[in-house]
């Protein structure tokens, strides 16, 4: 009796076996390659009357998650006419934009790829912006900058221009910019010790 009963979970064991054995690749392969495939489902591109497939989603309108799913070839004709602040005037465009930039959660902007404007990449946004409150160029080095610090400083010390409130806010923002470029120039020739 204990041998049939034995003999019975084996046989239960070998069918439970067979019939829970997944479809990967390990080893032993008890089927040929192949032969459990279903058919692959494609999405066609949105764009009328193509038939290749549509893996490059796009946004149907800024701020909606619906999305178009477009071939690479019809992607990058639709990016191309994208506007994202299209009907925006200029200052509601650059308020949208410091909300985004605002709310990128850390990710720092690249250097070499930013809306900064001009420059060879090599300085940050608020070192430009530091330039610009000292009236130097982008390519200004730091011997210029250290003269443009000292001239505009002694122009505008509040010793200078006592009870002159505007020259006081513009001798911190000059302060201010040159502790931006000298941290900066620093972090440039720092050579470890």
């Amino acid at each position: 009796m204990f041998a049939f009963n034995l003999g019975r979970s084996i046989a239960k064991w070998q069918a439970m076996a067979r019939s829970s054995r997944s479809n990967d690749w390990g080893f032993p392969r008890w089927r040929e390659y192949g032969a459990s495939r279903e058919a692959t489902q494609v999405r066609l591109c949105d764009r009328h009357g193509c038939e290749e497939p549509g893996n490059c989603p796009a946004p149907k309108s800024p701020n909606s998650p619906e999305r178009w799913y477009f071939c690479q070839t019809h992607a990058a004709e639709y990016n191309r006419g994208w506007n994202y602040f299209e009907g925006l005037d200029a200052e509601e465009a650059a308020a949208r934009e410091q909300a985004e930039r605002r709310d990128a959660s850390g990710y720092e902007q690249s250097r070499y790829q930013s809306w900064a404007g001009s420059g060879d990449g090599s300085r940050s946004r608020d070192e430009m912006r530091a330039l610009e409150v000292l009236e130097l160029e982008t390519d200004a080095t730091f011997d210029d900058i250290r003269l443009a610090w000292r001239r505009m400083a002694k122009s505008n010390h509040p010793d200078v221009r006592p009870g002159d409130k505007d020259a006081a806010k513009r001798f911190q923002a000059i302060q201010a910019a040159y502790e931006v470029l000298r941290t900066a120039e620093e972090r440039r020739t720092w050579k470890p010790a």
